[in-house]
């Protein structure tokens, strides 16, 4: 892919005197003296500059000294997507020479986004461009000390990437050099994944939450605080209710307990969302709404796990898996939904050393060159078989019935059919897995043949069916047979009734089953699951919401 920062005059616009004159109110009019420090590396809660007279030079301090990033000039302005979400700078911004400086507030920042439409696009378009050039091309303040074949290092990478944050890896099995590295940290091989934030604080196989808080991801939560709106889960469904609830004025707090984009978050390329006719990868699809649930003030709490909901006085409250809790006048229940995992009795001992449930550029890394197996019939799987196909040697693709057109889109379809690197098998299954460690061979059977094979492949891709994550709500709320939530018109009469509903009026559309509890996406009794179906339904639930909010 070509470097954005080609694009200089749109990565690094220069504003012009009248909209320089727009931002002078919302921010203070300053003077910085060469070699002045404006901000540094893990600095949190800063502002942007915009350069009136002089030049600042961003840099990223490795350990090897400073490298230049850039160098703004008149009528140019710092910062990129973590001004807005709080997190702290990656880069330093030092001034270069004498300057003249408007300092602008995250605040106020937040305000002009919000108001001007036309410096919204400017600022919001520079900025994710300087992230995505900060990814590709420095190592952020982290470095990932791990193995290729320890599971816990490609948690810890997909959590890096997924959430948008530079890193440098090393692998303690291919780089040399390495041993001396562990030594300076006192770091034994049996720690490894190590993660050192900032040169300094060393993490040994840190969980997601402790690798948030070391690199300071969320703000802590104001305590008593009583929020409009608590959107549990940051998939498509929850991403669009905290943008339309907080655009329309609703205090918005998000519990995602990993990154953005939940499920659709790992799809490779999904090309028939409205409005992206050449497809785009679900990592972008989340990042960007992300940036706009924050543009508009919801807060996202990333890797904050949801353990309890207590449904039974008001405000609600949501128990987190660090001890923590928070309430809201209102809850909407976006978990989503999981991939089922193979009825095998070792499959455990080889998740994340082999067999893998998300096919994002992290995983095709492992199997480059190698022949895999993609189990699934559905469009995720689908995607994941002509992402991968282009990456691998060859791709088997097992699904249980006769075919897929039952379950997958046509233009997949074709694609599968037309690749010399992607064998369908169908009525196969997966019978056997087998490795010291990491995952070595398979084997699969066929039901209409009664051929039964055992291959030396070391990669799996697991990609059947959903189980819906609801375990949380213990009991809080009337599920289906199939442990998802049941909501609106789906509810009879006889099940209101059995679970005590207070009110004359019927559940609303989305609307669980006790009043101001709503679920949306892949979690909701009989959703379609589809990305646009759950960002539809996330935006529509707003409205229902701001309905019980009036109540």
């Amino acid at each position: 892919m070509a470097d954005p920062f080609i694009q200089r005059d749109v990565a690094f616009p220069k504003l012009n005197a009248a909209q320089i004159a727009r931002l002078i109110p919302f921010g203070k009019e300053r003077s910085a003296v060469a070699g002045e420090v404006l901000f540094d590396q893990g600095d949190s809660a800063r502002g942007v500059f915009v350069l009136i007279e002089g030049s600042i030079e961003i840099v990223n301090p490795t350990c090897e000294g400073e490298v230049i990033v850039t160098v703004h000039n008149g009528g140019e302005f710092t910062g990129e997507v973590d001004v807005l979400s709080g997190r702290r700078s990656l880069v330093r911004g030092r001034a270069r020479t004498d300057c003249k400086l408007i300092e602008i507030t995250p605040d106020n920042l937040r305000r002009i986004v919000q108001t001007d439409s036309e410096l919204s696009e400017i600022f919001l378009r520079a900025f994710l461009l300087r992230r995505t050039h900060l990814i590709a091309h420095t190592t952020g303040d982290v470095l990932l000390v791990g193995s290729s074949h320890s599971a816990d290092t490609l948690r810890l990478k997909g959590f890096l990437t997924r959430n948008g944050h530079p890193h440098a890896y090393i692998d303690v099995d291919r780089d040399g050099g390495v041993q001396e590295l562990l030594d300076h940290f006192a770091i034994r091989l049996e720690d490894v994944p190590v993660l050192i934030c900032r040169g300094k604080k060393v993490l040994r196989n840190p969980s997601n939450a402790e690798a948030a808080d070391c690199l300071g991801f969320n703000a802590p939560f104001v305590a008593g605080a009583i929020h409009d709106l608590i959107v549990v889960g940051a998939g498509p469904a929850g991403l669009a209710a905290a943008v339309y609830g907080a655009s329309e004025g609703l205090d918005v707090l998000v519990l995602e307990g990993n990154a953005p984009g939940g499920q659709a978050g790992s799809s490779s390329r999904i090309e028939n969302y409205l409005g992206f006719p050449t497809g785009i990868s679900g990592q972008d699809l989340a990042g960007r709404a992300f940036i706009q649930a924050e543009k508009f003030g919801a807060n996202v709490a990333i890797a904050q796990v949801a353990t309890r909901l207590n449904c039974e006085g008001k405000p609600f409250t949501v128990e987190c898996a660090d001890g923590g809790s928070v309430q809201g006048r209102t809850i909407l229940v976006a978990t989503g939904a999981a991939y089922r995992k193979l009825p095998l009795e070792n499959l455990a001992g080889f998740e994340g050393n082999g067999v893998y449930y998300g096919a994002t550029a992290v995983e095709a890394q492992l199997c480059s060159g190698e022949e895999i197996v993609v189990v699934g019939g559905g469009n995720s799987a689908g995607q994941a078989a002509v992402f991968l196909s282009g990456r691998v040697k060859h791709v088997h693709m097992l699904v249980r019935a006769a075919g897929l057109a039952d379950s997958m889109s046509r233009y997949l379809i074709r694609r599968i059919e037309e690749s010399p690197t992607i064998t369908l098998r169908t009525h196969t299954s997966i019978v056997a897995l087998e490795g010291n460690g990491r995952l070595e061979r398979l084997t699969w059977h066929n039901a209409e043949t009664g051929i039964t094979e055992t291959r030396e492949i070391r990669h799996l891709f697991s990609m059947t069916g959903a189980s819906p994550n609801t375990a949380w709500l213990q009991g809080c709320l009337l599920l289906d047979d199939k442990l998802f939530v049941k909501t609106g018109t789906d509810l009879t009469p006889e099940e209101v009734a059995a679970a005590h509903w207070p009110l004359r009026r019927a559940p609303y559309l989305f609307e669980a089953s006790w009043p101001g509890v709503f679920a949306v996406g892949d979690v909701r009794s009989a959703s379609v699951k589809r990305v646009a179906s759950a960002v539809g339904e996330g935006s529509v639930a707003v409205q229902l919401i701001h309905k019980v909010l009036a109540e």
